[in-house]
């Protein structure tokens, strides 16, 4: 009887073991997420945005000297309206795939002389930012022959700047 006793205690310490053994398997199998891999949605709508702005910012051949985001810039008498159709049919563009729904809002910013904060002219949006969104900035710098507003104790003057074109990129 005795020696009964002792097989179940040799026995039950060995399926002890055994299922430990399986845990500690499993739970080592097992993915952890980084913060890498939870933000690859945010990296894919950046490099959109960013494509979407080169490309606008691009010229149509070689003999044409302004890119179309540069002359959009120079004269913004739409509103911005040429900017928002041109942007959003980039970034929207799907083929026969998904519609992307994203949404955006743009503005271009530049540095005023004796001024201690840039200056920034808002270019277009396809709707408001209400701040429940989870929006990915894209930055593209444009040289513009434009007259910006000057600070008031000077007048503007017609030359060269560079401005930086910001855009506010999320998903619907």
């Amino acid at each position: 009887m005795n020696e009964r006793g002792q097989l179940y205690t040799i026995e039950g310490i060995a399926a002890a073991l055994i299922m430990l053994l399986t845990a500690y398997m499993v739970v080592g199998a097992t993915t952890i997420y980084t913060p890498g891999d939870a933000h690859i949605s945010d990296m894919q709508l950046e490099v959109l945005g960013s494509d979407a702005l080169t490309m606008m910012d691009t010229p149509a051949n070689s003999t044409v000297a302004e890119s179309p985001l540069r002359q959009m810039i120079e004269d913004n008498s739409n509103g911005g309206g040429h900017f928002k159709s041109m942007f959003m049919n980039y970034t929207n563009a799907s083929g026969y795939g998904p519609v992307h729904n994203i949404q955006f809002s743009a503005n271009y910013s530049y540095i005023v002389p004796g001024q201690p904060t840039p200056a920034s002219i808002a270019i277009n949006s396809s709707r408001n930012l209400t701040g429940g969104e989870h929006a990915v900035r894209v930055t593209k710098w444009v040289i513009v022959y434009k007259q910006l507003p000057p600070p008031p104790a000077t007048g503007g003057v017609l030359e060269n700047r560079a401005v930086l074109v910001e855009v506010l990129l999320w998903r619907d």
